[in-house]
């Protein structure tokens, strides 16, 4: 059986506080001649156990109920991964020959014993491609076939 959590039995017990109040209230004289007594709860009205749990979970739930998670102290490691770079997704297209080069450059590491991935050849390229001068670039850039922008007509 599942036991209930501290909250649900304190509102649980709150419950019952009040219940057991009402009728000790309701046995004081009216402070007023004219006032009305409070009308009786019926069944309907009174809170029950399950209402009562569902407003204890409410409040946990609320943003402003929970603690404040304790910090771990700040470690060089820690401080390193809390300084982590953004991370971007894109899509392109490129030839399939300028993709099995990737294919290929991929086994030629695994053949020399380094494990990388097609992102990571990707990022490679960029980092040697900021290396290079402008009169380099350009001529690189002139050699590539020039490529439809868009993505391809859907096959039918």
């Amino acid at each position: 059986m599942p036991r209930k959590s501290a909250a649900v039995t304190a509102v649980a017990k709150g419950a019952a506080r009040k219940k057991a109040a009402a009728p000790a209230q309701a046995a004081k004289p009216a402070a007023k001649a004219g006032a009305k007594a409070p009308p009786k709860a019926t069944k309907a009205a009174r809170p029950s156990v399950k209402t009562a749990a569902k407003a204890a979970a409410k409040s946990l739930a609320a943003p402003g109920a929970k603690r404040a998670p304790r910090k771990a102290p700040v470690t060089p490691e820690r401080e390193a991964t809390a300084a982590r770079p953004v991370l971007v997704r894109d899509s392109f297209t490129m030839p399939e020959q300028e993709y099995a080069v990737l294919a290929d450059v991929k086994q030629a590491c695994l053949r020399a014993g380094i494990d990388v991935k097609k992102s990571e050849l990707l990022r490679i390229g960029v980092a040697l491609l900021g290396q290079v001068d402008i009169a380099t670039l350009k001529s690189v850039l002139a050699a590539l076939p020039q490529l439809k922008t868009g993505r391809p007509p859907a096959a039918a």
